[in-house]
């Protein structure tokens, strides 16, 4: 890559990830909507058993249900055939 195009991507990248902050500053505002009506937040355990534990906790699931109910029969090891040596 000549430094033409590596000043042309680069100026690409910082453009672009400029709009996005100055495109999602509202999303930091502290004022209300109409008819904004947030629940009580959630406490850290909570937090942490509904993003981290119950994701890992559903794959394990999933994973378990597909290798216990697997009724593939090509899974066994296959034996090795003896090698014929040419002469």
């Amino acid at each position: 890559m000549d430094k033409t195009n590596a000043l042309r991507a680069g100026a690409l990248v910082a453009g672009t990830t400029l709009m996005m902050l100055l495109m999602t500053s509202p999303a930091l505002a502290l004022t209300r909507d109409d008819g904004d009506d947030p629940g009580p937040g959630l406490s850290v355990i909570e937090t942490l058993g509904y993003y981290v534990v119950a994701p890992i906790a559903l794959f394990a699931v999933i994973a378990g249900l597909v290798m216990v109910l697997d009724k593939s029969t090509d899974r066994a090891p296959k034996a090795a055939k003896p090698v014929k040596a040419k002469a």
